[in-house]
């Protein structure tokens, strides 16, 4: 399993120490929010909100440097259109490695 990073936010920010920290601030702050909303809409089997809160979701995952796991969030959302949940649980396991790491930053 891959292992979030901060590579991506290091070269987004050219070194700027204070735009890596708003990043990760704000990462951290709306992360938890959208995995919850998420969770509440697969709960209410309604898929294509659910899809809705995986788009989100991938892109912080792509930001944590996270690729193998970006591709995992682009199919489980397109099989969530489909009212498919066959690779739900891969993708909430990187919803709880996300959730670990930021908990150390």
């Amino acid at each position: 399993m891959e292992t979030p990073n901060l590579l991506y936010i290091k070269s987004l920010s050219g070194g700027e120490t204070e735009f890596e920290e708003k990043l990760i601030s704000i990462i951290k702050n709306e992360f938890p929010n959208e995995k919850s909303i998420y969770y509440e809409h697969l709960k209410a089997k309604n898929y294509i909100k659910a899809a809705d809160d995986v788009h989100k979701l991938k892109h912080k995952i792509s930001i944590l440097g996270l690729e193998n796991s970006y591709n995992l969030a682009v199919d489980y959302e397109n099989n969530l259109r489909e009212n498919r949940l066959n690779l739900q649980n891969d993708f909430e396991n990187v919803l709880q490695i996300i959730t670990e790491y930021l908990s150390t930053l």
